[in-house]
């Protein structure tokens, strides 16, 4: 696959801004983003630069010390790609060691060299939901139950 530099360019920009968020200061991941961005992931959907700030204030309302780990940036000839380790504590959970979830991010960038499109990849059922109180143990039997013998 051959890379368009200003694809990987900008995805590299939006990697660096997502690495080093802060509760307080979204302003420089918003200014990379297209006032029309489109951020999904598996709990969310939502257009616009203010839903997502709201996604990561949302964020820092509900985890201790968040943050992003960048492991890999790509871009191809359609869109850039962000594999990344997402490092918390979960703040309903009080007490406990850190969760560490794995995903890639597809990054879709516009004429303008703006971000139009966050989309995460990662697997919420396995590295999130199973390890949650009650819920947990059914999503844990789910998952035994779907794998191959």
């Amino acid at each position: 696959m051959s890379e368009d530099p200003k694809i990987f360019e900008a995805t590299a920009a939006w990697a660096q801004a997502f690495s080093s968020l802060e509760a307080d200061a979204l302003d420089r991941l918003l200014a990379l983003a297209d006032p029309k961005i489109r951020f999904t992931d598996p709990f969310n959907d939502v257009v616009g630069r203010e839903k997502l700030a709201a996604v990561f204030r949302d964020m820092y309302e509900t985890c201790v010390d968040p943050r992003f780990e960048i492991v890999e940036v790509a871009g191809g000839t359609r869109a850039g790609y962000i594999r990344w380790i997402f490092r918390f504590r979960p703040k309903a959970l009080k007490r406990g060691p850190e969760w560490r979830v794995d995903g890639m991010s597809e990054i879709h960038v516009g004429p303008d060299g703006k971000i139009t499109a966050h989309i995460d990849h990662w697997d919420s059922g396995a590295q999130l939901l199973a390890r949650l109180p009650l819920i947990g143990a059914l999503v844990r039997l789910v998952l035994r139950r779907l794998r191959v013998s």
